[in-house]
């Protein structure tokens, strides 16, 4: 099959730093070099798999701790090609404990915290020896958990004491860079759970300044989605390369000697330096006020496409691959675009890419029958036409018929 035709995007999409570092340059293919032992430990057989920035311990087989492993590694690199550490002054390779166990895991997190926590924690210590990210390997909140907490092992590895919205906005929008097992590969879809909370705050949220000295105010109301709002701004704001520059070159006055407030004031002393506080506000308002959730940026398309706008119409479903890469909804619109516009190479396979990602079987196959019938593929329409009949009699009996009976 044909890939996916390159999407071009106009100037009211947004696309999201994560997606564009995939864009602008593969990860690596395999982990960094490790070794790896098998240790005796309380449940049985523990394994031990090392590389140059990890140390995982693992009760799940050598194949599970290398798995691990990887998926460790490859966030690493993510994020440290935004922060840009010396991964030189790591003093040991950052230490990771997967317990399949639930009631193993409750134990150990207990006797540490007081408490448990669901799926995943990191234990940050001032000892950097004792530092570790726990995860309760298998559970149901593994997948949601691991993301937040293994950027916050990263940034603390380096940081000790961070800015409060820095950790909290970067862990929430690094959450659904979520890791496919299968592939072995780290998958990215936008998180923009708090889009609404904030765009609804307006004027009666936070002000920046706030957000940014919580350390020594105090946290206010709302603070996670602001905090996570503020890094989104930050690094997609527009265009607007200032911002970005700015929120990079703040990361090397951060010092793990300072606590949290006196990071969270050297960021924001250079940040006043170079920039209007009020203005940013202004920038940072319509930049949110800009956004769109999948929901909505499908609503725009489906507008824009039933007045025969296709070029916005193409814009905003564009906008919804990027939010959300696998989901078929925009395909199935690009399809019919393309077929609006006789490009019907591309219409095939915006279709049959929205058929792989769980479209109506029954659809799809009629508007692939249309599709290879008006571009002169008798054969080919016949067999879309006939399965979309065999699979859905009552909605496209007559209807392909009425085609089929032309194409015999």
């Amino acid at each position: 099959m044909k890939k996916i035709p390159a999407l071009v995007f106009f100037a009211a999409v947004v696309v999201p730093w994560v997606f564009a570092q995939y864009n602008a340059a593969p990860l690596y293919q395999t982990p960094q070099p490790y070794t790896s032992n098998t240790l005796p430990g309380n449940a049985g057989i523990t394994v031990e798999v090392r590389s140059l920035y990890f140390h995982v311990v693992s009760d799940s087989g050598s194949y599970d701790a290398e798995t691990l492993l990887r998926e460790l590694e490859l966030r690493f690199e993510v994020y440290n090609r935004l922060f840009r550490f010396n991964a030189a002054t790591l003093p040991n390779p950052l230490k990771v404990r997967s317990i399949s166990n639930r009631a193993e895991y409750d134990r150990y997190v207990t006797e540490r915290l007081g408490s448990t926590r669901d799926g995943a924690v990191y234990l940050h210590y001032q000892q950097a020896e004792r530092r570790e990210l726990i995860v309760n390997r298998g559970s149901a909140d593994e997948s949601r958990m691991v993301p937040h907490q293994a950027f916050i092992q990263y940034l603390r590895a380096f940081v000790s004491q961070p800015p409060t919205w820095m950790r909290e906005g970067f862990a929430i929008y690094f959450n659904s860079l979520k890791f496919d097992k299968a592939a072995r590969e780290l998958r990215y879809e936008e998180n923009l759970s708090w889009l609404e909370t904030v765009k609804n705050l307006g004027a009666n949220g936070p002000s920046l300044e706030t957000v940014f000295l919580a350390d020594l105010r105090g946290q206010p109301e709302y603070f996670q989605p602001v905090s996570w709002a503020l890094v989104s701004f930050f690094l997609n704001a527009g265009g607007n390369n200032e911002y970005f520059r700015t929120l990079t070159e703040s990361f090397m006055l951060l010092s793990d000697q300072k606590s949290a407030g006196e990071n969270a004031q050297s960021v924001l002393d250079r940040l006043l330096r170079w920039t209007n506080l009020d203005q940013m506000a202004v920038d940072y308002a319509n930049y949110i006020n800009s956004r769109r959730t999948f929901a909505e940026l499908v609503d725009a398309g489906q507008q824009a496409y039933a007045v025969k706008d296709y070029v916005n119409a193409t814009s905003y479903f564009q906008g919804a691959v990027y939010q959300k890469p696998t989901h078929y909804a925009p395909y199935y619109y690009l399809g019919l675009i393309s077929y609006e516009n006789h490009d019907f190479d591309n219409a095939e396979v915006y279709y049959r890419t929205a058929l792989n990602y769980g479209a109506d079987v029954a659809l799809l196959n009629y508007a692939l029958g249309v599709n290879a019938a008006t571009a002169n593929r008798a054969a080919d329409a016949v067999n879309y036409l006939e399965t979309a009949v065999a699979t859905d009699p009552t909605r496209y009996r007559e209807k392909a018929e009425a085609i089929l009976v032309r194409l015999r």
